[in-house]
């Protein structure tokens, strides 16, 4: 069935990672509609969230592909199990002194936050699920949208939906493990040579 896939990759907090997984859709004509990278509680470890449009079987592809990237530890499919997942929005909206205070009471409807205020525009904050940011844009078009800056979506499974190694897309990850105690995956020995030693 296609759609919106929400997917989430937690990846190596290393150089060129977002090239590298970024990348990879783009070769096999994914496309991606939302994406937002932050930090995770794991210091190296950095969390992408992402939203990937089209038939499940072409992202299901893509996660297999993912998957086999060394920058990335885990894939998690959030269609899996329910989630929280917010959207931050920054809109500039056009007001005079007959606008102001409608925008503005409009505004308070979606719990916006005001974070710049001039004379003929006001900037608003806002942060919720994908259906409150889209409206409370659409109910600001009327009055004139200066400018809009919106971040991809961030999203967690619910509660202890979170422990179960179902909603990993490829299990847990040995290296993941190793990095989230502290320690680096421990490498591969290599072959012994006359370079190394191995002749007198």
């Amino acid at each position: 069935m296609s759609g919106e896939h929400l997917v989430s990759a937690l990846v190596r907090d290393e150089p060129r990672v977002l090239t590298r997984i970024t990348a990879l859709f783009g070769r096999r004509g994914y496309n991606i509609k939302s994406l937002s990278v932050g930090a995770t509680e794991t210091p190296g470890i950095s969390r992408m969230t992402f939203v990937v449009g089209g038939e499940r079987g072409v992202v299901e592809q893509a996660m297999r592909q993912l998957q086999k990237l060394h920058d990335v530890l885990q894939i998690i499919d959030h269609s899996q199990e329910k989630y929280v997942d917010r959207e931050l929005v920054l809109l500039k909206v056009r007001v005079d002194k007959d606008t102001r205070l409608e925008v503005r009471q409009m505004a308070e409807d979606f719990r916006a936050r005001i974070v710049d205020a001039g004379r003929q525009a006001l900037m608003f904050e806002v942060t919720g699920d994908e259906g409150k940011i889209t409206a409370f844009i659409e109910q600001m078009r009327p009055f004139g949208i200066l400018e809009t800056m919106r971040t991809g979506r961030a999203a967690l499974i619910r509660g202890s939906n979170a422990d179960i190694a179902s909603h990993v897309y490829g299990g847990e990850s040995q290296a993941l493990a190793a990095l989230a105690s502290g320690l680096s995956p421990v490498p591969q020995p290599r072959e012994a040579s006359s370079r190394d030693g191995g002749e007198q």
